[in-house]
Parts: structure tokens; sequence; C-alpha cells
């Protein structure tokens, strides 16, 4: 690697904002989220939630968010096996950050639509 460009991801990963617009960047992340700050769900209750998603792409999904620690899976030894995911007390601190997007897009592209 040169050192230029060892030096331009030294200073991405400096930047706090830039590390989270990575974190939750990803097209189902922040869905993912708000539906289980609603509480522990199964993995079929989840998908059920969650118009448009793959069981592929959930299960990409939540295995990222379990890699940051702002997932916890709780696998129980049942028949068949079942599965829970609730969020951590990382990802309960994204609350107020995903209420206050969903705030933004009703006062400003409730606006855009309707001009």
């Amino acid at each position: 690697m040169k050192a230029n460009q060892q030096k331009n991801n030294e200073k991405l990963s400096e930047c706090p904002f830039q590390e989270a617009m990575d974190l939750i960047s990803g097209k189902w992340t922040m869905t993912v989220i708000n539906t289980l700050m609603a509480g522990k769900l199964r993995f079929k209750e989840l998908e059920r939630a969650i118009e448009g998603i793959n069981t592929r792409m959930l299960v990409k999904t939540l295995k990222e968010l379990e890699s940051r620690k702002i997932v916890n899976r709780k696998a129980y030894a049942t028949v068949p096996p079942t599965v829970e995911y609730t969020l951590t007390k990382k990802g309960m601190t994204l609350q107020p950050v995903i209420k206050e997007i969903q705030n933004w897009a009703i006062n400003n592209l409730q606006m855009t639509l309707s001009q």
C-alpha cells in the first residue's frame, strides 16, 4: 500500500462521523435496528415484519450487526431451533438517532412530495 493511501485510510478511521455512517449505511441496517427497538424477535418474525427483505439479506445484515455488537443473537437448543434477536445496550443508543431521522423525513420529505 502506498504511503498516501495508508494515510487516507488512517484519516477515515479517525473520523467518528464516517465510522458511524459506515455502520448504519447498509440498505437494511436501520430498518432492522428500528424493528428490533420493539423488543426481541425471532428470525421469522423479523423477516415478516420487514417488507421487501429477503432471507439472505436479513442473515447478512444481522451477522454484520452482531459482529459490531449492535444486535444480540440468542439460540435455544430446541427442535426446531429457535433464535431470538435483541438490540444490545449499544444498539439501543441508536434509538434517538433513528427518531431524529424519522422526524426529519416526516418534516422534510413530505413537504418535498407535496410541492
